[in-house]
């Protein structure tokens, strides 16, 4: 956006001698400031209203602290998404070992059930082997 700036400075020579009524300056200020122009407190021409220069340059200053405000919120809000994003990993990993202590649980189950199972079958053999030599021994006997 481009703003058209007119100035125009009065010395005080040219005041002294030049010198209105008050009625005149104000009549003189009226016709300009419907024509869009108006003296600052410098007594420069301007194209805007004075209210609406400072109302412009206040807006300005807002957004500049809006802007910085969204800037740290921003820098905030990337420093929570990191801290939840290396959280999500370490929760992942300590599911993945929870998974893999509950498989070598499962597969130490199973090895022992087979144990138990060859353990049994080794007592029921022995025990045929102790009852044959029980009746060699009555044989014998």
């Amino acid at each position: 956006m481009t703003h058209l700036l007119l100035t125009a400075t009065v010395t005080p020579s040219e005041q002294n001698s030049s010198r209105k009524s008050g009625w005149e300056t104000a009549m003189a200020k009226d016709i300009l400031g419907e024509a869009g122009l108006h003296f600052d407190e410098l007594n420069k021409l301007r194209v805007l209203d004075p209210e609406v220069t400072q109302q412009t340059i206040e807006l300005k200053e807002e957004c500049k602290d809006f802007v910085d405000k969204i800037g740290q919120f921003q820098k905030i809000v990337g420093g929570l998404i990191e801290l939840v994003d290396q959280l999500a990993k370490e929760a992942e990993n300590e599911k993945m070992k929870a998974i893999g202590a509950r498989n070598l649980l499962k597969s130490i189950a199973k090895q022992r059930e087979a144990q138990q199972q060859q353990l049994q079958a080794l007592i029921a053999e022995k025990k045929m082997q102790l009852e044959r030599n029980s009746i060699s021994l009555v044989i014998l006997i």
